[in-house]
């Protein structure tokens, strides 16, 4: 287990300073054309309602896998997002197509179940042939100071995904400082997250810059101390190009270009494809 400095808190001025140090770099237009494609092969293409229907998840895919243009340079997006009972159709739909399928489980969006049936459920969408978990961390547990169960938690489920990717979410709206967010990255780190996510778009606020940077600080440490590369994920909320080039500054110029990939850098999103679309040019 890494045993992380002691992160250190800013004001809440010095923090918004630093936010926008990161965050606000500008770029040219043909950087911007450069930058928005980049984003677009980055995303992690979302349907998560409770009145998700197998039409619904049929079109997603199609959206998902004819949104390439070879002409226009367009790239696919990453992945598709669902529930566990579309994994398969979203298998099948998707074979061969190199877009991965992800499944949230294990009791999102709450956490609020037993970890026995957390894990069933992960386990479900694994045999069903998910590429990717994105889980979501008992908040209430965390909030009482309960750390360890947090981390045993995600612990037993990356033990269930075996080699399935697993994406922690922290649901930073909800941890209220960004000590906490800090302690939450570092739990999920060390008890074997590939990636970590900020939200799990269900609630307000979702994403946020400020979180953006406590998880991509965390996870540069990491790697400074292991030469182990973390993913990060921003989601919810992230609908215009603009909000989403300034997560992609955030990565950027805190973790550097080796994170640019769709491996270390996924933003969830539905309406953000098509507002990439109208802007690519």
């Amino acid at each position: 287990m890494i045993i992380f400095s002691k992160y250190k808190e800013l004001t809440e001025a010095a923090w918004r300073k630093r936010v926008e140090s990161v965050a606000g770099k500008t770029h040219d237009a043909k950087s911007l054309q450069h930058i928005y494609r980049e984003i677009l092969s980055f995303v992690d293409l979302t349907t998560l309602e409770g009145s998700d229907t197998t039409e619904r998840v049929s079109k997603l895919c199609n959206k998902a896998y004819t949104l390439a243009n070879k002409t226009k340079k367009i790239p696919q997006v990453a992945a598709v997002c669902v529930y566990p009972p579309f994994v398969k159709q979203c298998k099948a739909a998707l074979n061969g197509k190199n877009i991965n399928v992800a499944s949230v489980a294990g009791a999102f969006p709450s956490g609020q179940s037993p970890l026995p049936v957390k894990l069933k459920e992960i386990e479900f969408a694994v045999e069903e042939g998910a590429d990717e978990i994105d889980m979501v961390i008992s908040r209430g547990k965390f909030l009482e100071g309960d750390h360890q169960t947090v981390f045993n938690e995600i612990a037993a489920i990356r033990a269930v995904c075996k080699n399935v990717h697993l994406k922690v979410i922290l649901e930073t709206g909800e941890l209220q400082t960004p000590g906490n967010i800090r302690k939450a990255s570092e739990i999920a780190i060390n008890a074997g997250a590939d990636f970590i996510k900020t939200s799990t778009g269900k609630m307000q606020p979702a994403a946020t810059e400020l979180a953006a940077v406590v998880m991509c600080d965390t996870i540069l440490e990491y790697y400074n101390v292991t030469g182990i590369r973390i993913g990060f994920k921003p989601a919810g909320g992230i609908s215009e190009p603009e909000i989403a080039l300034r997560y992609y500054n955030i990565v950027n110029e805190i973790l550097g270009t080796e994170w640019l990939t769709k491996e270390l850098f996924r933003i969830g999103a539905s309406r953000l494809v098509d507002n990439l679309l109208k802007v690519i040019v």
